[in-house]
């Protein structure tokens, strides 16, 4: 199917579709300009850099035993100020038509969000958001960047954490709750830089009961062919042709 043709199909799955809910993975990220920890070059360099992986450096155990070594990493490899795409414009676009109903992200950037996107769920939290392990008091982004090392309270002196979920750590289970139940009222499925083989995805498309899931990705993977339509390319130049 040429592209144009493409185009016009999933322009018409999304004006028959009652219910719509977005996946966005790591090449909604990506193309914003930032690769996921796991990626091979990055995570070489990483562990060029700081003598471990980037799977080691980024969990609860590392952050505990190892803070201050941790904030060094998160700062330099974390913290990264993203602007948001097109394609998270064009989503915005599509709620405010009352087309989209649902974006379910894995990024930790709120890009969905700045971009005007009012319904999301940030399955892996936000760098926006922090707070402080002893009284609870929440912080900026800018409060974490501005401290010279590891930041602590004002008010107590307790160690800050961010509010985002580390390797291996379980996710919030009224996320998980909130994303099963949008997952399941979805009658169509956008998976956008993201594939039905993902491995933060899989297991919440196994819930889908709708009638078409369209998947946008530049990668060639696992289980393509069980999209009902399927678009090799970035997000940001397809969404936007929509003309939402």
């Amino acid at each position: 199917m040429q592209e144009l043709n493409k185009l016009d199909t999933l322009r018409e799955i999304i004006d028959r579709g009652q219910y719509i809910v977005a996946l966005c993975g790591s090449g909604m990220m990506e193309e914003c300009g930032i690769y996921p920890l796991k990626e091979q070059e990055r995570a070489y360099r990483i562990e060029e850099r700081y003598g471990r992986s980037p799977e080691y450096l980024y969990t609860d155990a590392f952050f505990n035993t190892r803070t201050e070594m941790f904030y060094d990493f998160y700062k330099h490899e974390i913290l990264a100020d993203l602007e948001p795409s097109a394609s998270t414009y064009a989503l915005a676009a599509m709620e405010r038509a009352g087309k989209l109903k649902c974006i379910i992200s894995s990024n930790i950037y709120e890009l969905s969000e700045r971009s005007g996107c009012k319904n999301v769920i940030n399955l892996h939290g936000s760098i926006y958001h922090n707070h402080c392990q002893r009284c609870g008091k929440t912080y900026s982004v800018d409060y974490i960047r501005q401290a010279k090392k590891v930041p602590y309270c004002e008010v107590c002196g307790g160690v800050i954490r961010p509010d985002v979920s580390f390797f291996g750590e379980m996710l919030d289970s009224e996320k998980l709750s909130r994303t099963l139940e949008e997952i399941e009222k979805s009658d169509v499925l956008l998976l956008l830089g993201t594939s039905l083989s993902s491995e933060v995805f899989h297991n919440y498309i196994k819930c889908f009961e709708g009638s078409k899931i369209v998947l946008i990705h530049n990668e060639e993977t696992l289980m393509d062919e069980k999209a009902d339509l399927l678009i090799y390319d970035e997000p940001k130049n397809i969404l936007p042709k929509l003309g939402y």
